[in-house]
């Protein structure tokens, strides 16, 4: 039998999702440790993607194989367990052959910055003190990178995989100035290791003023090459939506929307 168990993590204090070779302190890993004790053998999870170290996740699938229903309540079971920065919200039955990655049509991704200090978000909003940006071209900037296909310049080890190609459905930047906030957001088939904090180094270099518009359209075309790329923090990202043909999955306690407040 198998599982999709809808969770959400805050990663401040974990190296990401995915188990290291060397053991390090990673969502994976706890929440096997955690089943694993529940149902006192070794349970395998298999997660929707990987998320890089303190990396959040608003909505993640993973997907457990068991052999028979458990006689207990999972979800009650797993809250207990788990540490206070793991939640489970949905445990859905699902047919053997759905995979929780290989059948996800779409993910979507939210980066929060903020520029007035404000001690309540330092841990899930990226801190940039005195920004001074151009937000319409920082819209125009996300509107190219809307509009590209091949993403080898926004990634990182791009030659290891076959091909660097995604289909970006929506990308757009917000700002609320009076709140001294912006959410960048984009909706994509797949996304690439490190791609979406890359997007955001490179609309902060055009909203600066250290890139042009021009500029940033040939690194895209592969016309010209950065060799300097610094990834954005990874505390004001977010996995925020996983979308399947086959399933809708609950999104009432999808805290990105409090997040988003002020920002769509």
């Amino acid at each position: 039998m198998r599982y999709f168990i809808h969770l959400g993590f805050d990663g401040s204090n974990y190296r990401g999702w995915q188990r290291q070779i060397t053991p390090r302190n990673t969502v994976q890993e706890v929440v096997e440790q955690t089943l694993s004790r529940l149902f006192k053998k070794e349970v395998s999870a298999y997660g929707c993607g990987r998320t890089d170290a303190g990396v959040h996740a608003s909505q993640y699938v993973i997907q457990i194989n068991l052999d028979e229903a458990p006689e207990f309540d999972l979800k009650f079971r797993m809250n207990k367990n788990l540490p206070d920065d793991i939640s489970v919200f949905e445990i859905i039955e699902v047919n053997q052959d759905q995979h929780c990655r290989d059948d996800a049509v779409a993910r979507t991704y939210d980066y929060f910055i903020h520029w007035n200090k404000n001690a309540l978000l330092f841990r899930y909003s990226s801190f940039y003190e005195n920004l001074i940006l151009d937000f319409d071209l920082m819209r125009k900037a996300a509107a190219l990178i809307q509009e590209t296909r091949d993403f080898k310049p926004l990634c990182k080890q791009a030659n290891s995989y076959n091909n660097t190609l995604c289909q970006i459905r929506n990308c757009e930047v917000f700002v609320n100035e009076e709140q001294g906030r912006l959410r960048f957001t984009i909706t994509a088939n797949r996304f690439l290791r490190g791609m979406v904090r890359i997007c955001v180094f490179f609309l902060m270099e055009v909203g600066s003023g250290k890139m042009t518009l021009k500029e940033f359209e040939e690194i895209l075309n592969q016309e010209k090459y950065l060799e300097e790329r610094l990834p954005a923090y990874p505390n004001g990202l977010y996995l925020s939506s996983v979308e399947y043909p086959f399933l809708k999955l609950n999104n009432t306690h999808n805290i990105i929307k409090l997040l988003r407040f002020g920002l769509e």
